[in-house]
């Protein structure tokens, strides 16, 4: 503000009247120290002014990760803040342990009260908040509880993606499941189970394994599924990333996507659009989720009485990594395929 003042040759106290939109100023001189500010790069800083109103106009994003899971809810909640006087602040506050317990807590000690008004928090593990602080969480790991909550519906989007393989034959199906501590992912093992015993299936349980939501991790439970002497003939993800990576192992041992192998995920982030071959996943509307979420929590800010939990569908978007079943000797050149067989 010196600087300001001493450039526009203006009192500190008339520079603070423009910033705080104080009367008692010419207009001639509004402008002048406007065009200062302008051209030195000036911003009230963000903790003097919450000493002065309690208040920064300012909301929290915060993730354990920047991945394409949040980044997809991220550019939801950015494009919903246009025109609603705040600003976003994403936040990264998981110190690269995604599995760390607590990581919310310590994010949310270090920014309210100076630096934000209210935060919304991605699969959180643990939420302790102080009173008068308003928060939302995004796919909360032990699902809703007395917290605002915006999630999708990952039971129904499973029973989808399980209904879809077993419409096209497959019964010999594998599940790679998530973090056995997301209930998420207990939510989509759930529905995976449910379609399976509603169509008179079997789960071989040797073909459902923790794959963790994460390439790496999905990779080696791939690995171990796709090795199997009596091998899935498809596969469900739990979600995209695992999907992936299962598609990667299966090219890495000779197994084609889709004639070999069926794939399917979950979340439809945009990179399931441009793996080889496309991949047929469930979409949960991630970046309507993030809007949704920061509509919440401005609402709550606001004293706005609504529903706290909400729930979006689920759809199936086809592409091209599943094909309908065909018995392994189907798949032979005709010249070596058995001169007869019952199936």
């Amino acid at each position: 503000m010196s600087d300001v003042a001493r450039a526009a040759g203006v009192s500190l106290a008339t520079v603070s009247k423009v910033i705080n939109g104080r009367y008692g100023v010419a207009q001639a001189t509004v402008e002048r120290v406007q065009q200062v500010i302008q051209e030195l790069g000036y911003e009230v800083s963000l903790g003097a002014q919450s000493l002065r109103s309690h208040r920064t106009n300012v909301l929290g994003i915060l993730v354990a990760e920047f991945e394409p899971f949040s980044t997809e809810l991220l550019k939801g909640a950015s494009r919903e803040v246009a025109g609603t006087g705040y600003q976003l602040l994403a936040y990264s506050g998981g110190d690269g342990d995604v599995a760390a317990i607590g990581w919310e807590r310590r994010s949310l000690a270090r920014l309210s009260g100076s630096l934000i008004d209210g935060a919304v928090i991605v699969t959180p593990t643990v939420v302790e908040t102080k009173q008068g602080f308003h928060v939302v969480a995004v796919d909360p790991h032990t699902g809703p509880s007395g917290l605002p909550t915006v999630d999708s519906d990952n039971f129904a989007g499973a029973v989808l993606a399980t209904n879809y393989l077993l419409s096209l034959g497959h019964r010999r199906i594998g599940h790679i499941s998530g973090r056995p501590d997301l209930e998420s992912a207990r939510l989509r093992e759930a529905g995976f189970r449910k379609a399976m015993a509603d169509a008179d299936v079997p789960v071989d349980e040797s073909l459902v394994r923790v794959g963790g939501f994460r390439i790496e991790s999905a990779a080696g439970t791939a690995a171990e599924l796709l090795t199997l002497a009596d091998r899935p003939t498809a596969v469900f993800a739990g979600n995209d990333l695992s999907a992936i990576s299962t598609i990667d192992v299966a090219r890495n041992m000779g197994i084609t996507v889709p004639d070999d192998l069926s794939v399917i995920g979950f979340d439809n982030v945009p990179e399931s659009a441009l793996v080889n071959p496309p991949l047929t996943t469930i979409m949960q509307p991630l970046q309507r989720m993030g809007a949704e979420a920061l509509r919440l929590l401005i609402d709550l800010i606001g004293g706005v009485d609504r529903d706290t939990h909400i729930r979006l569908p689920t759809e199936l978007v086809v592409r091209a990594s599943c094909r309908p079943y065909a018995p392994a000797w189907r798949r032979l050149p005709l010249s070596t395929r058995p001169a007869s067989t019952g199936d």
